[in-house]
């Protein structure tokens, strides 16, 4: 088995010479690959399907596609997304042809072919050619087109954990024939504990930073202080614009709507660790004001306003403080989506309702013939009225009932907002039924 349209070259990296060439030998994805779970039963069943592995980098969806094709005495042939298009595609599929046994086309980083390269696959899928394969960091359901999705089954792999990421380095280290069991290296556990955890779950960059680190020890001792300095450089898991990305300022709207402060900080850190423009995360934190405070504490708009423009005078660090601020002030205010909720309801009439005119008692009329068209007769100045309320009047169009759409919640300003608008609806209902 050969990767298609590759060579091979004189130096292997560690992380590609501790590729699992057996299935006892992969760390993690235990939901997958333990005993009567569903891609170990395929693969010691023999019996293959187009599939996708969906899952961060560094988990094993590659080492997986591999697996797959030798268990299964398969041709196993990869392409990259990032580096191929149509014409590889169409060299893999002849290939394929010519080979007597069933062929595993691993394509890495699908979700970069665009539609036309990814209907290329589909025939051949159909035919049986192909064995479908395809690796993604990216949300399938996002990225990859409907008539691929329904031709593959997804697999969701899981970042390792730091037990099995600790497991992975051990045994890199003691294995003589694929690892650096040759160099006889120490590694104290608490350098361990801080490799796993700057490896943030990927195993690739696990070994990565072993590698660097070997190179780096000192009569056969990796020394801690090479350990921080290797990984200090690292930041956690952040694919901007990416599925991880998206993930992230969810868990943190949905902290601040919980009213947990602190996992709304904690998450709002995870994110300026990674890297995201505190600007991004700024504008959110004013979405959250409107969208689940609201009326109910109408001082959070103006708090996350203040808290952007302050970052943008001061930038970082002193300015993530003013954001951290505000964030901790929406998560502990009152909750109120009353105003998001009407706005969504209003959208929908205003979108379904055509182009109802304005009621004619409603039009301004700066003209004499405007006047003479009876634009704005009738209309009831309100300050003129007692209490400043024209009750009885309508602005809706003549051929729209009133609605309502604002219902205020029993929870900090709105339930004074409540009670004066009930008031007012009753004026409203006593005024039409003169």
């Amino acid at each position: 088995m050969a990767d298609l349209f590759t060579t091979s070259g004189g130096y292997q990296p560690l992380a590609d010479r501790m590729r699992p060439q057996q299935l006892d030998q992969v760390v993690g994805q235990s939901h997958l690959l333990a005993k009567d779970k569903p891609l170990r039963q395929i693969l010691e069943s023999g019996r293959l399907h187009s599939m996708l592995f969906w899952g961060p980098p560094g988990t094993g969806k590659t080492t997986l596609a591999r697996l797959i094709a030798s268990q299964c005495d398969a041709q196993f042939l990869s392409l990259s997304a990032v580096l191929s298009g149509v014409k590889e595609i169409r060299a893999a599929v002849e290939q394929a042809r010519q080979f007597p046994g069933v062929t595993v086309l691993f394509v890495d980083e699908v979700h970069r072919f665009n539609k036309s390269q990814q209907d290329a696959f589909l025939p051949h899928i159909e035919d049986g050619t192909i064995v479908f394969v395809g690796a993604t960091t990216e949300n399938p359901s996002f990225e990859l087109n409907n008539a691929l999705l329904s031709r593959a089954r997804t697999y969701l792999l899981k970042s390792l954990n730091d037990a099995e990421l600790s497991t992975l380095v051990r045994t890199a280290l003691e294995d003589e024939k694929r690892g650096l069991g040759h160099l006889q290296l120490s590694l104290s556990d608490e350098s361990l504990s801080l490799l796993v955890k700057a490896a943030d779950g990927d195993a690739r960059r696990a070994l990565t930073f072993l590698e660097i680190l070997a190179d780096l020890a000192q009569d056969g001792e990796i020394i801690h202080q090479q350990v921080l300095e290797v990984v200090s450089q690292g930041h956690r898991r952040f694919d901007k614009k990416g599925d991880i990305f998206y993930e992230q300022i969810s868990a943190l709207h949905k902290s601040v709507r919980g009213s947990d402060p602190d996992a709304s900080l904690y998450w709002f850190c995870r994110m300026l660790d990674g890297g995201c423009d505190p600007h991004y995360i700024a504008r959110r934190v004013v979405r959250m004001a409107s969208e689940d405070i609201g009326n109910a504490d109408p001082r959070a708009l103006e708090i996350c306003l203040n808290a952007w423009f302050t970052h943008e005078r001061l930038g970082s660090p002193e300015g993530d403080l003013a954001i951290a601020q505000a964030i901790v002030y929406l998560a502990c205010a009152a909750k109120s989506n009353a105003v998001y909720s009407a706005f969504s309801l209003a959208m929908d009439d205003a979108r379904n309702s055509h182009s109802l005119e304005v009621p004619m008692h409603l039009r301004n009329a700066p003209t004499s013939l405007m006047k003479d068209l009876e634009y704005g007769k009738g209309y009831r100045y309100a300050h003129d009225e007692d209490n400043a309320f024209a009750a009885g009047e309508k602005y809706f169009p003549d051929q729209m009932p009133r609605k309502q759409y604002y219902h205020p919640v029993e929870r900090g300003l709105e339930v004074r907002i409540a009670e004066k608008l009930n008031h007012l609806r009753k004026l409203n209902a006593d005024a039409d039924g003169q």
